[in-house]
């Protein structure tokens, strides 16, 4: 077992186990506390997020302020030297579509026919902004030729000459420029400005956009219903020619077919289409034929009576008023006849004479009755040749009809053309006289609700507006130069640039120590921050394995004056402290420096050992530190790789674990050489010291790269010559500096002269596994 110095006379004396042991468990006690510090900090990396961007902007605070007043400035000097421009507004009022005193005639002009949507609106803002209207208002305000306009312009008036009519390209261009189009949000109202460096010019102006805008509205309603007559007349002309023609061509083939078309008197909308003769004729015979059929039959009917009824039992017969008075008379004489029986005889005279007359009037009776018999005979003959003719006439006409019906196909075919063109003809008559109407009183959709008046002041330049502008743009570009210039920025600056840039765990930061202090001076401090920082790396140290701290470590850099040395020495230093038997070896043998720190013999040392020139026992050397041993690095052998990549190496660090707790190598930095990947290579793992804002991120990649090519393992990165009031609003460096560090200070003075208690509450990242 590992030994311990007896009072430096035995430098192989057995170790005090119990103490180590002690040491050790204190040691967990303190790692664990810091572990659950570390638990309770990631609840708040939120807010560590937003200190850092604070961080990074009081950083670059004087290029961001630079940047700030640079554009303060520019705006100062771009409002001084802007002209005064005065903008006046009128404001008009535009509707989807205007009413029609005459009604829906607006369908003609393509200008009405527009959608009622947002198109309508946006094509309106459009012809406010045309350069017709621009030339427009040029010309019908003669700005071409006006001093007042071409002076507030900047242009020489023109002498002997005047310009183009509607003025020319210059002073359109200018009008363009000076336009401004404000729709307001939802309404119909639309603001029309116009800016030039004359109140009254810009007044009179946005004025005479407004009106001419009204006016070449009207102008292109009354252009259209202009273009929809004479359209309407060429199609009048056209139709009246057509229907000329398919009128005379109806004419002619009904007078070469005799066709002759009868129309009803009175007739209407709703009246029956006109017929020709011959179907007038059929009609009427054929209603005078039903006549005679319905008259035959009655007189049948009648006829076939009185026939069948014995003497004068028919009903026609008795109708008869002739027979109806005979037989009057024959009843009065009867009735006469039996009185005058009761008294009289019938061979009586008188009876006689009543019984002749009543004979007479039978013979009448009669008589009468077969008259009625006859006329009804001679009736019934007439109808039945009444319907006989009437039949013979109708089927005549009938093929008469049929005949004329084929010969009227193609009359039928004329007249409907002749009807059709008569229709289109009178729809555009009255379609032209009402567009006539209209044109001649045109509305207007467009109205002027506020016209422009002289602006009290200047619109343009606004010094506030221009300082607060320029001012914030200056502040905004030095913040993205500020983000910008920490995004190149390639160094390892804090111990979180080594978790992001290299992804190696951070085992402590030590601060950078003021000018003219030296690290033994610091280091023989307990209390102070530079050695408590070394205490907490130490600390670290103590959890990289799975036996504790390493029992053979290598400490090398990325390249020189990285503070190596210094932070081999001081672990060495830390781990002795503790009682545990420290070798330190300077294997640097190319610019060694450990000799004279501790001041010691270099003429034997670590090239002695790799050249076998001496034992183990003959290169090491006591120092004024308790259980610190030192071996330094000897005699500067010409080819240092070649020596190191002997067997010797392994055998030399074989041979002093058996003798000491912790074998420290203070290698050289890598630098593209191979001392420093031999020397990690035969070590239990290697810490890499990086100089915080000197070592760039790609040195450190370069030197991680190089160690790990040679098969070793890496424990973390410890951050040098940390300056934590340049950190002081990022992850709480300064609390830890100033207040951990600072902590138990003014207790009493012989706390100093204890053992460390390696509370470290500055570290931010676990402790290598």
């Amino acid at each position: 077992m590992v030994g311990e110095r007896d009072g430096g006379s035995n430098l192989w004396a057995p170790a005090d186990m119990a103490r180590r042991v002690v040491a050790r468990q204190h040691e967990n006690v303190i790692a664990a506390w810091e572990d659950v510090q570390l638990a309770d900090a990631s609840e708040g990396s939120q807010g560590i997020r937003l200190l850092e961007y604070w961080r990074i902007l009081w950083k670059h605070k004087w290029i961001i302020a630079a940047a700030a007043i640079i554009g303060l400035a520019i705006g100062f000097g771009a409002t001084l030297m802007t002209p005064k421009v005065y903008t006046a507004s009128t404001t008009i009022e535009i509707d989807r579509e205007a009413a029609s005193p005459v009604g829906n005639v607006g369908d003609v002009a393509p200008m009405e026919r527009l959608a009622r949507d947002q198109e309508f609106f946006q094509t309106q803002y459009g012809l406010l902004k045309s350069w017709s209207l621009a030339s427009r208002v040029a010309q019908a305000e003669n700005l071409a030729n006006d001093p007042q306009f071409l002076h507030a312009m900047g242009m020489r008036p023109r002498v002997g000459r005047k310009a183009a009519a509607g003025g020319d390209q210059w002073v359109v261009g200018t009008l363009a420029w000076g336009l401004g189009v404000y729709p307001v949000r939802d309404s119909r109202l639309v603001r029309i400005t116009f800016d030039s460096p004359d109140p009254n010019l810009s007044a009179r102006i946005a004025n005479a956009f407004a009106q001419n805008f009204i006016a070449s509205n009207l102008e292109r309603r009354f252009e259209a219903s202009a273009y929809a007559r004479n359209f309407l007349e060429q199609r009048l002309a056209e139709q009246k020619a057509k229907l000329e023609e398919s009128e005379r061509q109806l004419v002619a083939y009904a007078t070469q077919q005799q066709i002759i078309q009868v129309t009803e008197s009175g007739g209407g909308k709703d009246a029956p289409p006109p017929q020709s003769l011959a179907a007038t004729d059929l009609g009427g015979i054929n209603g005078a034929l039903i006549a005679a059929k319905a008259n035959l039959a009655q007189v049948a009917e009648r006829y076939r009576s009185v026939q069948s009824a014995p003497g004068l039992a028919a009903p026609e017969i008795l109708a008869d008023p002739t027979v109806q008075q005979l037989r009057g008379e024959r009843a009065k004489l009867q009735s006469q006849y039996n009185e005058q029986l009761k008294i009289y005889k019938p061979d009586y005279p008188d009876m006689l004479q009543l019984k002749a007359q009543m004979d007479d009037i039978d013979k009448q009776l009669v008589v009468a009755g077969d008259t009625i018999r006859r006329s009804l005979r001679t009736q019934y003959d007439a109808a039945v040749q009444q319907v006989g003719n009437l039949q013979g006439q109708v089927d005549h006409l009938k093929t008469s009809v049929l005949d004329e019906r084929n010969r009227e196909i193609q009359y039928n075919i004329l007249q409907r053309e002749v009807d059709t063109t008569r229709t289109l003809y009178d729809g555009l008559l009255q379609r032209y006289k009402e567009v006539g109407v209209a044109g001649g009183i045109t509305t207007n959709n467009v109205s002027v609700v506020d016209p422009a008046r002289p602006p009290g002041g200047p619109s343009q330049p606004q010094p506030m507006h221009n300082l607060m502008t320029s001012g914030l743009t200056g502040l905004g570009v030095g913040v993205l130069l500020a983000f910008l210039l920490e995004a190149l920025d390639q160094a390892v600056r804090k111990p979180v640039d080594v978790e992001t840039k290299l992804g190696l765990p951070v085992l402590g930061s030590v601060p950078l120590l003021q000018k003219g202090v030296q690290p033994l001076e610091a280091l023989s401090d307990l209390r102070s921050p530079f050695s408590e920082a070394y205490h907490s790396i130490r600390s670290n140290l103590a959890f990289s394995t799975n036996d504790g701290a390493p029992r053979v470590l290598a400490v090398t850099s990325a390249r020189p004056e990285e503070g190596k040395s210094t932070t081999a020495f001081a672990l060495a230093q830390g781990f002795a402290r503790v009682g545990m038997r420290v070798l330190l070896v300077d294997l640097d043998l190319r610019n060694p420096s450990q000799h004279k720190t501790i001041g010691a013999d270099n003429r034997v040392g670590a090239s002695s050992l790799l050249t076998g020139a001496v034992r183990l026992q003959g290169a090491v050397q006591p120092t004024d530190w308790p259980n610190m041993f030192l071996i330094p690095s000897g005699p500067l052998p010409p080819s240092p790789a070649e020596l190191l990549i002997g067997p010797r190496l392994i055998a030399f660090v074989k041979e002093a674990q058996e003798h000491f707790d912790i074998v420290i190598l203070d290698g050289p930095p890598v630098m593209g050489l191979a001392d420093a990947p031999l020397i990690a290579s035969v070590a239990a793992g290697a810490v890499l010291t990086i100089e915080a804002g000197r070592t760039s991120r790609a040195q450190a990649r370069s030197a991680v790269k190089r160690l790990r090519q040679g098969n070793a393992r890496i424990f973390g990165a410890i951050l040098t010559k940390f300056d934590s009031r340049k950190q002081s609003y990022g992850y709480g460096y300064a609390y830890a500096y100033e207040y951990d560090y600072q902590y138990g200070r003014k207790e009493e003075p012989a706390a100093a002269n204890r053992p460390s208690v390696l509370t470290d509450r500055s570290r931010k990242t676990p402790p290598a596994a």
